[in-house]
């Protein structure tokens, strides 16, 4: 058994953050990373936004984490199966079995996918450098590419690889894109950027069953229509990886359930990230699957597991780049409650308020207002104390 003083399932970009964390309070305890990933940790975002936008973006200087640096030992392309919480070990899929002091379960998400099926060199979830790798092969030759799926990931990687050379057809079961999320003149002034790029739009369609040869795939849609393309990207969202911490006897609910200093039941065991339900200091218990959150929700846990014991009180962010659009957003996007609008100019620059049945703010979303995260935070703090009328012009674009 390889023994290590801390120990982190888990290979994303919440490993990368805790291993440094760690190094800031302990220099020269042992760390072990086992991921089910074939590469090192690397920052996700990039597959979805700069790598197809920007021909001068480096894997090596901007994607590659370069964890290495943190003297963390890697296992890849290997999963766990088993925590032993009595013994302090966890057990691999290859038969290894690993001793810890703490451990940090940091294991992300499962894509949902779609029926009939399987993930392939074809059919991508889209959760790592490699489906990157396959889906740049078929983009850079002219493919046909269907995006099932128009929320955060769907509308990134159908704008990012149609403005790349491939042909793409966007399925969704929203009846305009980004119809959940965005006020109605915002979510169609989206839209026309997809068309004006040239995507195919389905909407108000969902995906029946699918099949596949090794010339292509066939998605039957809920109106009986049909659409052969050369690859399909699912981005339905995840499910958390929450079952080892579940079977390890933790408590589970929406994500591993942690304290404010992402502790859960068992004092030697922390989860950040994706798979983490914490108590945020301003919105209450939340889940995050955003790339800030696991930033420093992971620096923190590994401060944390080197026994800092110091309270996460950051509400995260998550950001989006739609064609000539930037986003930022902090809570609570969703169309499920009422807006406040305050453009500067209408559907360009502005800000969006997002209230609750009480008139409370429960989420701000800047779009093409950049770097007033921090205002929209504290609009959040102060949401008891603010009405309605008191929100136009509280963030300056």
């Amino acid at each position: 058994m390889t023994d290590y003083r801390y120990l982190i399932v888990g290979g994303g970009m919440v490993a990368d953050a805790a291993a440094r964390g760690i190094r800031e309070i302990d220099a020269d305890g042992s760390i072990g990373i086992i991921s089910e990933d074939v590469d090192r940790p690397y920052a996700r975002p990039a597959l979805s936004k700069k790598l197809w936008t920007d021909p001068d973006f480096s894997w090596d200087e901007k994607v590659d984490l370069h964890t290495e640096e943190t003297g963390a030992a890697f296992v890849l392309g290997t999963a766990v199966t088993a925590i032993d919480r009595a013994g302090k070990s966890v057990t691999t899929s290859d038969g290894g079995t690993f001793g810890y002091e703490q451990l940090l379960i940091a294991t992300g998400g499962h894509p949902r996918g779609l029926p009939g099926l399987s993930p392939s060199d074809r059919v991508l979830d889209y959760r790592s450098a490699a489906d990157y790798r396959a889906l740049r092969g078929f983009v850079d030759a002219g493919a046909h590419v269907v995006v099932v799926g128009g929320g955060y990931i769907g509308t990134e990687i159908a704008a990012g690889i149609v403005q790349s050379g491939a042909r793409v057809t966007l399925v969704d079961p929203d009846e305009v894109v980004g119809g959940t999320m965005f006020p109605a003149g915002l979510a169609a002034s989206l839209q026309q950027r997809f068309v004006d790029h040239g995507v195919d739009l389905r909407l108000g369609r969902r995906v029946s069953e699918g099949t596949q040869t090794d010339d292509g795939v066939t998605l039957a849609l809920d109106d009986g229509s049909e659409l052969r393309a050369d690859a399909v990207v699912v981005g339905l969202g995840i499910e958390p990886a929450t079952g080892l911490a579940a079977d390890a006897g933790l408590t589970v609910r929406d994500g591993i359930v942690v304290s404010s200093t992402l502790v859960t039941d068992d004092p030697a065991v922390f989860a950040a990230g994706d798979v983490a339900e914490y108590p945020d200091r301003i919105l209450g218990t939340r889940r995050v699957e955003h790339v800030d959150n696991a930033q420093q929700q992971g620096r923190q846990a590994g401060r944390n597991l080197a026994d800092a014991d110091e309270t996460y009180d950051h509400t995260p962010m998550y950001y989006s780049n739609l064609f000539d659009v930037g986003y930022e957003a902090v809570g609570q996007v969703s169309t499920d409650l009422r807006t406040v609008e305050d453009w500067q100019e209408p559907e360009i620059t502005g800000v969006v308020y997002y209230l609750d049945d009480d008139d409370t703010v429960r989420g701000v979303l800047l779009w093409n207002v950049p770097g007033k995260t921090d205002e929209a935070r504290k609009v959040l703090a102060e949401a008891h104390a603010l009405t309605p009328d008191m929100l136009p012009g509280r963030i300056a674009p």
